[in-house]
């Protein structure tokens, strides 16, 4: 058997940071143990995007919100959805910047730490203690939902750009903004950010919807994993944005396969990042993608991952209208009744 690793190439860069292959772990509660980031260096992630600081637990000191969380929970579900992600435990920032150090002393891949917020403030200052902390970049973590009738969609678009040059003008490490795909025009959002300063653009957050129960006649949070269909709306914007912004591009949502990889790192992206399979399939599932993808590059007589960067991207392929309206009409004529 020949060994394909003596002959493909699988290293990219992203923000800056030399990666040994596309392959990284999200932000998930995965990340909250010293032990899994050790499990996902092991199995090959090139890199670990941490679980995000909330700015909740910032302005909220963690004993009070743990105290929160615990009787809020007792008299509603809803309650707890004002802070996701942070029922099963509380890391306040103080635990998380120590959570940096001891990952940072455990492996030596690069080590991204996450901020979820969406507003300037003292909370600001958490970014720089995270580069401190010796985090090798930061990601922000943007999860607003503007139900404000009054607020207009250049006020949401400008609340990102202002995040984002207030953090940049706190820290010197790179900054990657993690973006939801609900902006009447894309492309000048991601324009604006990477005007703005931002060193990598994340495509896309999940929006986490919740759903109704009828017997108890509350609202309850709801949270399915990804699976693969939901990587063809990154595929088509990362294919549109790549050449238009200098900022890096990372895949996320919906990244299970090598095929899948393969298909993020065509589009465009720098990397390919994943929690979902992770979860499913358990983190050794890692080894397996990365053979599977050196298989995949075998086969089809490609020598690195920057020889298929951005080959069917908007740019690259023959047709770019399939990006566009042109290819409305050819896709809903293209399903014949049986």
């Amino acid at each position: 058997m020949i060994d394909l690793t003596k002959t493909i190439d699988l290293s990219t860069t992203y923000l800056g940071l030399k990666l040994k292959n596309p392959l990284v772990a999200s932000s998930s509660p995965l990340c909250e143990d010293v032990a899994n980031i050790r499990r996902l260096e092991d199995a090959g992630a090139s890199a670990v995007v941490l679980h995000s600081l909330f700015e909740e637990q910032i302005e909220v000191d963690s004993d009070e919100l743990d105290r929160f969380i615990r009787e809020g929970s007792e008299i509603s579900a809803e309650s707890i959805t004002h802070f996701p992600e942070m029922t099963h435990r509380v890391m306040g920032p103080d635990a998380y910047l120590g959570h940096i150090v001891k990952c940072k002393q455990a492996v030596a891949i690069p080590v991204i730490a996450s901020l979820n917020g969406t507003t300037g403030g003292g909370w600001l200052s958490y970014a720089k203690q995270m580069e401190q902390a010796g985090a090798d970049a930061l990601e922000l973590n943007i999860y607003y939902i503007p139900v404000d009738p009054n607020v207009s969609g250049e006020q949401v678009e400008r609340r990102y750009v202002d995040l984002v040059q207030a953090v940049k003008a706190e820290v010197k490490i790179p900054v990657a903004v993690k973006l939801g795909p609900y902006f009447s025009s894309m492309g000048n959002v991601a324009q604006k950010l990477d005007t703005a300063g931002a060193n990598g653009l994340v495509v896309f957050n999940r929006f986490y919807q919740p759903d109704f129960d009828l017997e108890a006649l509350e609202v309850v949070p709801n949270l399915m994993l990804s699976n693969s269909h939901e990587l063809l709306l990154r595929l088509h914007w990362i294919a549109v944005l790549y050449g238009g912004v200098k900022a890096d591009l990372a895949l996320t949502g919906g990244v299970h396969t090598a095929t899948d990889v393969v298909k993020a790192m065509m589009a465009g992206a720098k990397v390919a990042m994943m929690t979902s399979a992770l979860l499913k399939r358990g983190i050794g599932y890692l080894d397996t993608l990365a053979t599977e993808l050196l298989i995949w590059m075998g086969e089809h007589e490609y020598d690195s991952i920057r020889q298929m960067q951005g080959s069917m991207s908007r740019n690259a392929v023959p047709q770019p209208g399939a990006f566009e309206r042109a290819n409305y009409m050819k896709v809903l004529s293209s399903y014949a009744m049986r």
